[in-house]
């Protein structure tokens, strides 16, 4: 969190599904950008590489999600089981926040939730950015889990290195990330929700601006059947390939103009 903008401020937010850890930055007054995590490991904290900028035009809700390593506190006997059930929750949190209307920015399992949520309140998301989504426009492939089940089995902080060095396709992780990967091996966790991809009818009577990135490197999936996918379904989306980068190194080792390309499309009133 060094990484993170000085003024960085935290809160905790009450929802049905437990107490909510947010961090914030940015303008008070400014449009608001609610950042979900990928799954595993990566809490609110990956999007350090791009908050300070984000933060000069948005006011930035990078959020913990409910039951997931983080320091979000999940309500006794109660976590989200479906895809209905973080709706909710996301309900919960933004009107928490004070948030009627947001932009909405994801990574991996994030987006999935958050491709989930546009549908379920579109009126709510003013534009959906989507880092690398998994399980949304097409599965993963057998290599990825093939890979990561030992880490699924038994996870070790060993096996969780190893499996993101695989991954990172002989890139070099920042070794702090990496650490908080290893750290998170050992954390108390729920199951966390799975479910169905978006159905294809729900997608293309999205019309929420999207601007959906997907990593040129990426283990999980084919990305450019992945884009040929959601360009056939999204009617309102940017939908590009981004070279020479893993699922695991987005967001925080992205390219050094990620941030600006998404700061544009935040910024962007043509839509």
């Amino acid at each position: 969190m060094a990484k993170w903008p000085a003024e960085r401020e935290t809160t905790v937010v009450p929802t049905p599904f437990g107490r909510t850890y947010v961090n914030v930055c940015g303008p008070a007054g400014a449009p608001p950008l609610v950042l979900l995590p990928g799954g595993g490991g990566a809490t609110s904290a990956s999007w350090y590489a791009q908050a300070a900028e984000w933060a000069r035009i948005r006011r930035v809700y990078a959020v913990d999600l409910p039951g997931a390593p983080g320091r979000s506190e999940p309500a006794a006997g109660r976590h989200p089981r479906t895809a209905a059930d973080l709706a909710h929750w996301l309900d919960a949190l933004l009107d928490g926040l004070g948030v009627r209307e947001t932009d909405l920015g994801a990574h991996s399992y994030g987006a999935w939730i958050a491709t989930h949520y546009a549908l379920h309140a579109p009126g709510r998301i003013r534009r959906l950015f989507l880092l690398d989504p998994t399980q949304v426009f097409a599965g993963y492939k057998a290599a990825y889990l093939l890979h990561a089940l030992p880490m699924l089995l038994r996870p070790t902080p060993r096996r969780t290195r190893a499996f993101l060095l695989w991954e990172a396709r002989g890139a070099q992780p920042d070794p702090d990330w990496l650490r908080l990967q290893e750290a998170a091996t050992g954390f108390p966790s729920v199951k966390p929700v799975t479910g169905p991809r978006p159905a294809p009818e729900a997608l293309r009577g999205l019309e929420t601006p999207v601007l959906l990135l997907l990593a040129g490197n990426s283990g999980t999936h084919d990305p450019h059947e992945v884009a040929a996918r959601a360009g056939e379904l999204l009617p309102h989306a940017r939908v590009e390939v981004v070279p020479d980068v893993s699922h695991h190194a987005l967001p925080q080792s992205a390219p050094r103009d990620l941030g600006r390309r998404l700061s544009g499309f935040l910024s962007d009133s043509s839509d």
